[in-house]
């Protein structure tokens, strides 16, 4: 088979018959998604078992981005939690083997909702309900683990999350800023300056530290036929920090699919079960607007400078409006002219 970007076919497939139980070759590659975070592929052995491997991008990868060994070291953790999580099987840290290190899991049957026509596909009226409360549910379920109990109480600093966050996400957003006026492109974007001073100056006391997923929304899971969430994905950004932080981030991307629970239900659901207070929620959901803002202007400044392609130069107005579009929501919210 020939190799597929991201994987050196020889070279995988005698690591993972050498270091995962029962694996088989020849190996089928596939890739299932990724791009500007972690790639995924689905690995099909030959006794048509199947398998995942996670490894970084291909390109601009940060020195403290895209850790391999820390992520598979999150989910194997979570394992024999009530989080639910793929079975993890092994991990590679021997560059040589496929230029960045991966780790293997077990690959999870369900569906990744990343549309509206998907849902409507795999999920029948009462399984969307369901979903939407399973959603809330295991939101709660990873704000409940012990860090300690688990052996992740070294993930993170306890203290100081969002001050923690501002800074890292604010100083990239800066640097996104420098990396197009070096290449002549780009152009201000106020509102986002505005709106990280306005959060730097209210932010809310940190009562507890959890785990945070930190980029936790339906379609980082894997949903069964019944609405049930069968695994949580994408753990790059976890760390220890403020739940609610969570909670305003899952509320950033939800759009309330159709036959699925409103906003203010699944709020009141993450309230009574997990007995936090939300008062202060606006500020977190504020929060998650800004971030994704100065995320997607690293995407923005990677397009604006060619980095993608004569391609990638022709969409880069729609990221650079939605860093403004984002900043712009976050701003209402903090004004107190909109709600979440």
């Amino acid at each position: 088979m020939a190799n597929l970007e991201g994987i050196d076919v020889a070279p995988v497939s005698a690591w993972l018959e050498a270091n995962i139980d029962g694996a088989r070759g020849p190996f089928e590659f596939a890739f299932i998604s990724g791009g500007r975070s972690n790639l995924t592929f689905a690995v099909t052995d030959a006794d048509r078992r199947r398998l995942v491997l996670r490894r970084p991008p291909m390109s601009h990868v940060l020195a403290t981005a895209h850790d391999m060994a820390r992520e598979h070291r999150i989910i194997s953790a979570l394992q024999g939690t009530a989080v639910p999580v793929p079975r993890t099987l092994g991990f590679c840290e021997d560059q040589s083997v496929n230029g960045r290190p991966f780790y293997v899991m077990d690959f999870v049957e369900g569906h990744v909702l990343r549309t509206p026509q998907l849902i409507e596909d795999h999920l029948d009226a009462a399984a969307r309900t369901s979903a939407g409360h399973d959603l809330v549910d295991v939101l709660v379920e990873i704000h409940a683990v012990d860090p300690d109990a688990v052996g992740l109480g070294d993930l993170g600093r306890p203290q100081g999350y969002i001050e923690r966050q501002l800074k890292r996400w604010y100083g990239q957003f800066q640097g996104s800023q420098q990396q197009m006026r070096d290449a002549g492109s780009g152009r201000p974007a106020p509102a986002v300056d505005e709106a990280h001073a306005l959060l730097a100056a209210s932010v809310p006391e940190q009562t507890e530290v959890t785990i945070a997923h930190g980029d936790y929304r339906l379609d980082n899971t894997v949903v069964g036929g019944d609405g049930r969430i069968r695994a949580v994905l994408d753990w790059e950004l976890c760390t220890l920090g403020d739940p609610l932080a969570d909670l305003g981030t899952l509320l950033v991307y939800y759009s309330q699919p159709p036959g699925f629970p409103a906003a203010a239900e699944l709020v009141e659901r993450y309230r009574e079960k997990s007995g936090r207070d939300t008062a202060n929620l606006d500020y977190y959901t504020a929060f998650g607007h800004w971030r994704l803002a100065c995320i997607v202007e690293g995407v923005y400044a990677r397009y604006a400078a060619g980095a993608m392609g004569e391609d990638g130069k022709k969409g880069a107005e729609m990221f650079g409006s939605q860093t403004i579009h984002r900043a712009e929501l976050a701003l209402k919210i903090l004004k107190g002219t909109t709600k979440r």
